[in-house]
């Protein structure tokens, strides 16, 4: 999921919950290294209204349109939401255009709720995926964009104005939930999503028999084999399916049976729009076309049973069939099928009411998706998940620790590099683990003050992870799995001197990182930590409007300049030593925006 594609859809949530981890079957058929569960606004008895505006740094606003009819003849309600988002971008010319709508129409009556929603986003936004190569550049300009960059016929260094991706994802559901007595329910969804749209390329000095295109004539008679040109690359896609379950629930016993089906259909296709030095065989020459066809079947059956008042058991056993069928320049033929069986169980135990500590096991499988393909990784990736835990929550203090031991066969890890297309490459690293520790908590120290500290340490390793240096097959033992910090802090103090006040600050420390998987002093990421500021202050007049809520953000408060993410590549040169082979190290980076800050007045009525 490109989350861009989606702007504003958070607008539109109730309540959200990430959780990392393989994640139960009710959630998700592949929720394979983590879990986002998502719970759209619910239907409304009164009507209301919503309008919610911002303006900040880089020229940045932000939209936002709601409303609820309510329970029209105590039935019906039908929701929605209109949004833009626009902005200048820190970086250069990275500018961001993206629109969206949300629609809910509401049926409830008794023991039946129907929901149809019909939600999308369009964004039109210029490219900046590419980072910084150039430290220099880093160190006197930050928000430099190479993207887009070439030089003209008169020496001039120029940047192409549609340099964009622009991308439109429209998605269709029908949700039944039905409560047939005290204990029996069912719940039954049906889904359509259309997607379609491009991005746009200079590209400098291409060989044009990479796109099927002719070679030209040089003035001297020899071929011309090399021609600046601009392309543009589409995709086009259908993903349809139904998801259902049937739940059965008394004092001691939950038990769901359920499963699901989808279909995905994408087109992948190139065109060229322009050369600079030859003739196009035709207008808008298409120089490529790729279909893939993704389908996807599972069943499962969850049952979590009280054995006593004190010990809980669960157990989750799902089968999952998925089939690729692709052909095409960059995938080649694909024909394949994989059968996976995901067992998963559990065991709590309640010490009194405020703590309880538990243990469970979890093997997930994930299938690789298209990328994977096309860069040589098609294995499936095999997890085992082994937690261990304890909670506990009283009237002032929540605190949770976990421990984690995730044991890998053939994981999919990063690898550092990009595509052509700014895409992370991934490839199957044998064996591997991630071990760690998780600790949350939330502590109300008074009426006034609130503390929510989080920390996570962990190790995470390659196993006899083997590489090609200098035209040499070597074993580098146990390596660092690539972005993977062994040490992730955060906290957020929260200050209400009054009941309509409320002011935070939320810091987060990121230990280095390797961007790559063989430990090189090239591809380290460095340890950064950054601090927000956020205040909001609510108004209840006492006519017109319900609320007022005036709001403030102040991102990054210390101005501190950091690079949280970037990439790590690596390639053999044997044109420097003929006869020899010397591999090159190389790493980007994406600098982060200094402080900057949002100011936004929202009003519902």
């Amino acid at each position: 999921t490109f989350w861009v594609n989606m702007p504003d859809f958070a607008s539109s949530v109730q309540s959200l919950q990430l959780q990392r981890g393989v994640g139960t079957s009710t959630n998700g058929s592949a929720a394979f290294g983590a879990s986002l569960n998502m719970l759209t606004d619910s239907y409304s008895i009164q009507s209301k209204g919503e309008i919610s505006n911002s303006f900040g740094s880089y020229n940045t606003r932000k939209h936002t349109v709601k409303f609820s009819t309510g329970l029209m003849n105590d039935y019906f309600e039908i929701a929605g939401r209109l949004s833009n988002i626009a902005s200048d971008g820190y970086i250069d010319r990275a500018t961001a255009d993206m629109k969206s709508y949300f629609l809910q129409g509401t049926y409830v009556k008794g023991s039946t709720l129907i929901k149809a929603l019909a939600f999308g986003g369009d964004q039109k936004n210029y490219q900046a995926w590419n980072g910084v190569e150039d430290l220099d550049k880093i160190k006197y300009n930050r928000t430099y964009n190479p993207s887009g960059e070439y030089v003209d016929d008169n020496n001039v260094t120029r940047y192409y104005d549609n340099e964009i991706d622009k991308y439109q994802q429209d998605h269709y559901q029908l949700h039944w939930n039905e409560r047939f007595d005290e204990n029996w329910s069912s719940n039954l969804a049906l889904h359509y999503t259309r997607g379609e749209g491009y991005f746009e390329n200079y590209k400098v000095e291409q060989e044009l028999a990479n796109y099927n295109i002719e070679p030209g004539e040089m003035p001297d008679g020899s071929p011309l084999l090399l021609s600046d040109l601009i392309r543009r690359k589409w995709l086009k896609n259908d993903f349809w399916g139904t998801t259902f379950s049937l739940n059965y629930k008394n004092d001691k016993t939950d038990f769901v049976i359920g499963g699901g089906a989808n279909k995905y259909e994408g087109a992948h296709f190139g065109n060229v729009l322009w050369t600079h030095s030859v003739a196009l065989p035709e207008y808008n020459y298409q120089y490529y076309f790729d279909n893939s066809v993704k389908t996807d079947v599972n069943l499962y059956a969850k049952l979590s049973y009280d054995i006593t008042n004190k010990w809980l058991v669960f157990g989750d056993l799902q089968y999952r069939n998925v089939g690729y069928k692709a052909n095409g320049n960059d995938t080649g033929n694909v024909n394949d099928s994989f059968n996976f069986f995901n067992p998963k169980a559990g065991i709590t135990f309640k010490a009194n009411e405020h703590s309880n500590l538990y243990f469970s096991y979890a093997r997930a499988h994930r299938e690789p998706n298209r990328n994977d393909y096309e860069d040589g990784s098609p294995r499936p990736e095999q997890l085992n998940d082994f937690e261990l835990g304890y909670r506990f929550a009283s009237t002032r203090t929540r605190f949770n620790v976990n421990g984690y031991y995730m044991r890998y066969k053939d994981q999919l890890v990063l690898t550092g590099a990009l595509n052509d297309v700014g895409a992370p490459i991934r490839e199957n690293s044998g064996n591997s683990y991630r071990l760690g520790l998780e600790i949350d908590a939330e502590i109300k120290v008074n009426e006034k003050w609130t503390l929510r500290p989080n920390m996570t340490l962990s190790t995470n390793k390659n196993e006899d992870f083997v590489f090609e240096r200098d035209g040499v097959l070597q074993d580098l033992g146990n390596t660092n799995i690539a972005f993977s910090p062994d040490i992730i802090v955060g906290n957020i103090v929260t200050f209400a001197p009054v009941s309509n006040l409320q002011m935070s600050l939320l810091t987060k420390f990121v230990s280095e990182q390797y961007m790559g998987n063989i430990d090189s002093k090239v591809s380290i990421l460095d340890a950064y930590s950054v601090s927000d500021f956020s205040i909001s202050y609510q108004l209840k007049p006492k006519s017109i409007f319900k609320t007022i809520v005036i709001s403030g953000l102040v991102n990054n408060i210390f101005d501190y300049k950091y690079e949280s993410n970037g990439y790590f590549y690596t390639f053999d040169d044997d044109d420097t030593n003929p006869g020899t082979i010397q591999t090159i190290e190389g790493a980007g980076y994406y600098p982060q925006a200094g402080i900057n800050f949002l100011a936004g007045l929202t009003l519902t009525f």
